[in-house]
């Protein structure tokens, strides 16, 4: 899964840590992006969204179910 949020197609942001002597190397940002299955025309499909965008879709009322946590997923196979 890349860092790339499929609806609002945010990804990664490049900068710069810059220290107290203020020199500078660069580092970059990434969205917090989860992969969920989104109802759409009644199927069910696998998108790429990041935090924000689901909050906005739940807020809307869209209906979406986001995949089980590992731990837990891995409690019920046992």
């Amino acid at each position: 899964m890349g860092k790339f949020c499929e609806l609002c197609e945010k990804g990664l942001m490049t900068g710069h840590n810059v220290s107290h002597s203020n020199r500078k190397s660069s580092r970059t940002w990434a969205p917090n992006v989860q992969q969920l299955r989104v109802v759409v025309g009644g199927r069910p499909i696998r998108v790429n969204v990041c935090t924000r965008c689901m909050r906005t879709m739940r807020k809307s009322g869209m209906s979406f179910t986001a995949p089980a946590p590992v731990a837990e997923a891995a409690g019920e196979e046992a």
